[in-house]
Parts: C-alpha cells; structure tokens; sequence
C-alpha cells in the first residue's frame, strides 16, 4: 500500500505528458537464458549471454556437450546453455558454450567486428573471450587459456580506442585501468585512476560501471557518482575536472541512471576533430542514501527525473537541467538512426541490485534531441512485461530496438517472486516505423546490405536510395553512422553516432536519388571498426546497411 501515492504521481505524468506512439512485439517467448548482456555483430546477429553461477539455465547445450568446472560456484557439471546467437532475419536463436562466469562483465566489438568480452566474476574475473560472428552457426565462444587482464574486472568499463585497442576502466574495488590486447610489455600493466578512489562511496561504491566516451580531441570523458574528468589515457593525466551535476545525487551503478554522447555533427567541408562539438547527456538515478535505505529498510525511494546535459568541448562547460515525464532507475538510453535518444526499461523507484527496485517503468520515452528545452520528451506505447535489473536494449538494422532479460533475484525463479525470472525477447519499433511514414521513409538501393562497404578515413561514400514521396528540400536528407554498443546494466559501451552532411544530392531516377558524404576524417571521430549507415529524410531513417571503417 505505501507505493500508491507514487503509482497515483505517476499515472497522473503519464496522462499529461505529450504522447506519442511505438509498437511492441513478441519476438519469443522464451531464449532460455536471461539477457543480462547484448552485443548486435555484422552479420546482423545479436550475442546474448547471462551469469553461469545461476545453475541451470532453461536451455540445453547440443549434442550432449556439458559444462565441467570445479570452480563453479552453483553445479560443476552444466548441460545448459548460458550465452545465445539471436538470428534477427529469421528470428530464431541457438545456444553457444561460453565456459568462464561473466556476471557483470564488459566489452565492445573490436575492429575486424569480433564481439571482445571482458572480465566478470569468480573464475570469469580476468578472462578474455571472444566471438568472431560466421554464416554457418558452427561459430561460437572462444577463451583464452591464460589470465587475459592483469586484474580481476567485474562491473568495468570498455570503450575502443582511434588505434583498435579497448581500454577496460574500473571494476568493483579495482581503482585502475588497463588496455587489450595487450602487444607490448608495459601494456601489461595497470594504470593507477585516482578519480575512481575520489568518486567511491564506501559500502555502495556508485562508481561501478562508469559512463566512458571518447572525446573528439582523442582524451576519454569518465562519469562516475556525480563527476565527471577528461582523461588523457596515453599519459594518464587529468585534462579538466567537470562540475558536479546540480543536486549532488549519483547518477552511475548502483544509484543506476544511463548515459549517451549525443549526435556528433560532422559539417562540409569536415572540421578537424577539436573543432567538433561533443555534448553528453545522463538521465535518471536514484537520489543519495536510496540504496541503504531500500537494502537495510525496504523503503525504496522515487527515483530521479532530471535529466543533465553538458557541452563537454566548451571552455566552461555547465550542466543543464531538465525533467523528464517521471523518475527512472536502471533504465537504457540508446541512440536512434535519426538522432533521438531513446529510454527504455527500468523501475521507477528504488536501485539496482536484488529485489531492491520496485514499480516497473513501462513506458519508453523518445527525446527529442534538437528540440528546445521544456518539450522534448515524448512517451511512447507501453510494453506488458515489466524489464527490471538485468534487462538489456539494442538497435537493430532495420530501426527496431531488440529488449530482453530481468531478473531481480537470485537464480531462475518464475514464481514466489514479485518480478518473476523473464526470458522472454521483444522487439519496440518506434514512431518512425509507422505505416504513414511509408511515403518518406527512404530505402537504400546501393550498396546493398550485404556488400559491407569498407571505407577510409576521408574518403567519400555515394549512397543511392528511393523514396516514394517527393524530397523536401536538399536539407532534408542526411546521413548517420552507429557504432553497435555493448549492452548491459543500462549502459551501452562504445555506442557513437555521427551525422554526416551531404557534399551533394542529385536525381538518378524515378524516384531514386544519389548522396554523397565524406567519411569521419579521423579515428579520434570514428574508432575503427563496423558501423551502420542509415539515409534520414525528414526525421525517418532507412533500414542501415554495414560499413567497416579502418
């Protein structure tokens, strides 16, 4: 009973915001496993995986293959599967062997599109493992044999560097940070992070899972508790110290909010890297004291509703507050093809952690990112499936976002539980999606999706696509690159979109047209790697076709 004011509250935002729209799908009802961790690859594959310290999962490995591990802590000998291969084209999915536990681990695709996957717990702390995505289905998890970090990593970090290298920041009572692979023999060491020590709150540590993103001039901007440095990584020196975000509350793991670069804006002819605005934006949290209160008290407090953003390449940068229609815990923001950040999942009181959140967020909001303060929000169509901790989001090429997991609790549990275990996969197709839209939605008729297009820094990129209405106005069609992020625990690791101003557009036929952009001039603008490209008219993005930059 004493949640009904705040379900009352937020029945009334609900009712008074500005609605939108979105559509939900049942994909499966059941993948066996719990999505704890997402990664869409090249192929247009999409890797999910949970904790193996669990016991058995709901699904078996093929061919009689089993799991022996002596360090296990749940059943030393596993028949079941704990990691996924989700086909999207023919929606269908097949278990993969992963060995090691990566309960709260890390990783980002590497330049040559291989899924790198970091750290976890237990006997999982320090391995290294790695799925190269294939046609066939015989693909699957590859560990290396030794130690591949030289600490154990669990809640960490990953973003890739402009060489290819991912750097791993943080983890639970590791105050350091390192680099993978590791080709030098200094590279083997750790690096000392005194600002994970200065954000640390003892006995609650909100600065698991730091929201990492690569600047434009090459340094790393790290977010943790309430702060945030920009941090040369090759020298290991603070560049600038950011101003707290008003309010003091945490906003990284377990106080759970969620963080995006916003749209980089690559003008013609391309400025160099320094020159190009970057701004971030975090949005939710759990106010201070929320996690002692709802762990040692079960009162589970309102979670934040604000919204911070801030122009991290101004002199004097400052955060700018706004208020979102209701407060969100451990919910994901992702970057969609047109430039809007959507938030999805979450609880609407409490923290992360087991059993310590409460009133499932239902409803996925769209911000609008260029709109003027005080309306960008727009709520969309709710979901029935409540996606609680331990639920994960990805875009996928054809603009839906792919939703999966919750699981609040320790082990399976599907009954006697308030949120029960959820194996279930969704898919959330946002407005853009919609049948009166079809008239300026555009279609990409070369390069094909399958010719993954392999570009150079600066070199140009022609574009033919078809739409079925009449073009606007030149200024109407642009391009975007995503890099895919990895996905867990409301962050997305490494996800970056670029918007590209067109050098030309021209007709080359009934209702076909040409666009010509430059790619990113540098690494320090688009790490290496496989990106999909997407042709936005009007605010209504194309399906994306793949393209590797080196």
């Amino acid at each position: 009973m004493k949640n009904i004011p705040l379900l009352l509250l937020l029945l009334t935002l609900l009712a008074t915001a500005e609605a939108g729209g979105g559509k939900w799908q049942l994909l499966q009802q059941t993948i066996g496993i719990v999505g704890m961790h997402m990664q869409l690859l090249h192929n247009d594959r999409v890797i999910i995986f949970d904790r193996t310290d669990f016991g058995f999962s709901n699904l078996s490995l093929p061919k009689g293959m089993c799991r022996h591990n002596l360090q296990e802590l749940a059943v030393k000998t596993d028949c079941t599967a704990h990691s996924v291969e989700y086909d999207v084209t023919s929606n269908t999915f097949r278990p993969l062997f992963i060995q090691t536990d990566v309960w709260c681990s890390s990783g980002s695709a590497s330049p040559d599109g291989s899924l790198v996957q970091t750290g976890g717990f237990n006997d999982g702390d320090r391995a290294v493992r790695t799925f190269k995505p294939c046609q066939n289905n015989k693909c699957d998890w590859h560990e290396e044999q030794n130690p591949g970090l030289a600490v154990r990593r669990w809640y960490a970090t990953n973003h890739v560097l402009p060489d290819g290298r991912q750097i791993i920041i943080g983890g639970r009572r590791q105050f350091s940070y390192e680099f993978y692979p590791k080709t030098e023999t200094t590279a083997k060491n750790t690096y000392s992070l005194p600002f994970l020590v200065q954000t640390n709150d003892p006995g609650i540590e909100n600065n698991l899972y730091p929201f990492v993103f690569l600047n434009v001039d090459g340094n790393l901007f790290i977010f943790a508790n309430n702060r945030a440095i920009l941090f040369n990584h090759d020298n290991g020196k603070v560049v600038k110290t950011y101003p707290p975000i008003p309010g003091g509350d945490p906003r990284s793991y377990p106080s759970t909010g969620s963080a995006v670069l916003l749209p980089l804006r690559i003008s013609n002819p391309q400025p160099q890297p320094p020159n190009v605005e970057a701004e971030v934006l975090i949005c939710g949290g759990a106010p201070r004291g929320s996690f002692t209160q709802a762990l040692t008290q079960g009162k589970f407090v309102g979670a934040l509703n604000t919204c911070a953003r801030i122009k991290i390449t101004d002199p004097e940068p400052k955060w700018v507050m706004e208020t979102m229609p209701g407060g969100r815990v451990m919910s994901d923001m992702l970057l969609l093809p047109n430039g809007d950040v959507l938030l999805i999942n979450g609880a609407a009181s409490g923290v992360a952690g087991w059993e310590l959140g409460r009133d499932p967020v239902l409803n996925p909001v769209i911000y609008k990112t260029n709109t003027r303060v005080g309306s960008q929000f727009e709520l969309q169509n709710p979901t029935k499936t409540p996606r609680m901790y331990h639920s994960t989001a990805v875009l996928l090429r054809d603009g839906r976002v792919l939703v999966a997991g919750s699981n609040p609790h320790e082990y399976y549990n599907f009954s006697s539980v308030l949120f029960p275990t959820e194996l279930s996969l969704e898919a959330f197709s946002p407005p853009y999606l919609e049948p009166q839209y079809t008239n300026v939605r555009p279609r990409i008729v070369s390069p094909t999706p399958q010719a993954q297009t392999k570009l150079k820094y600066g070199q140009g990129l022609r574009i033919r696509f078809q739409v079925t209405a009449l073009l606007a106005a030149p200024d109407s069609v642009s391009m975007t690159m995503l890099a895919p992020p990895f996905n867990t625990h409301s962050f997305s690791m490494n996800q970056r979109l670029l918007v590209l101003e067109p050098n030309g557009l021209k007709d080359v036929g009934e209702s076909i047209h040409e666009v010509e952009v430059t790619a990113p001039g540098s690494a320090t603008l688009a790490p290496p790697g496989f990106y999909l490209v997407f042709v936005v008219h009007q605010g209504i993005p194309s399906e994306g076709i793949w393209v590797q930059i080196l």
